[in-house]
């Protein structure tokens, strides 16, 4: 994998060609330093990935044909509460580092932040540049989509039907022994430090989550959702031990 990756969306790349803005050209040009002709790999955001040259002038890159990355074995969701200073900033990084695909920030009863709509969608710009820098360096071809900040109910009436939604809170079951849920698609819901009220763990078993555990310990709510969205790979997606034979 190159070192030297650079996220161009498809409105972006046409005729073999990717058109570069202020930023790509500054990155490409004062920050690495590159020269023209330099080879780099240029990802859509979507799952495709180009080897490209850098042409002369800086304004444009030359394509090769795009590889389309293989899908993950499952969809993990993460939706978890507001929290305050660069908790949500580090949840997001990591959870684009360890697979997301769908990072969704909610307004808890106890969320210490609350965010009026233009203050939450210009935080949710934020966050994105994060999971697209974050994609970047892990050597995604996709970038996981981070949604404005909204309600619980908003954000748990998202979920796709068939996904397997667990909210994870104390008292809950060790995921080990909860059974696989059906389909391909499995979400994490994270409360704020103070936890989820009863009515919202209601909300969410309402939407069909089970309540599970992440152990004996007290975690921070960033640490939580780290957590949770690698087990989810551990237990569905690609963090998966292979089975003997090479066979799942």
């Amino acid at each position: 994998m190159s070192a030297r990756r650079l996220h161009l969306p498809p409105a972006r790349i046409a005729g073999g060609r990717g058109l570069l803005g202020e930023e790509a050209r500054h990155y490409l040009r004062d920050v690495l330093r590159l020269p023209a002709g330099a080879a780099l790999e240029v990802f859509d955001g979507e799952g495709g990935a180009y080897a490209a040259e850098l042409l002369p002038g800086f304004e444009a890159v030359a394509l090769g044909p795009r590889r389309e990355d293989p899908p993950a074995p499952a969809a993990i969701w993460l939706l978890l509460a507001l929290a305050r200073g660069e908790k949500l900033d580090l949840a997001v990084q990591k959870a684009t580092e360890l697979g997301a695909v769908r990072i969704a920030p909610f307004s808890a009863e106890r969320s210490v932040v609350r965010l009026e709509p233009a203050k939450g969608e210009e935080r949710a710009r934020r966050w994105r540049r994060i999971a697209e820098e974050a994609a970047r360096q892990c050597g995604r071809s996709d970038v996981p989509e981070v949604a404005a900040p909204a309600t619980l109910e908003d954000a748990l009436g998202s979920l796709p039907p068939g996904f397997g939604a667990l909210v994870f809170h104390p008292g809950g079951a060790p995921l080990s022994e909860l059974p696989a849920a059906p389909g391909r698609g499995h979400a994490a819901v994270i409360g704020p430090e103070g936890g989820l009220t009863d009515a919202e763990l209601l909300a969410c078993e309402r939407a069909g989550a089970r309540r599970a555990s992440l152990g004996p310990r007290v975690l921070r709510a960033e640490t939580a959702a780290i957590v949770a969205v690698a087990l989810l790979q551990a237990r569905f997606g690609d963090l998966r031990e292979p089975a003997p034979g090479g066979r799942e």
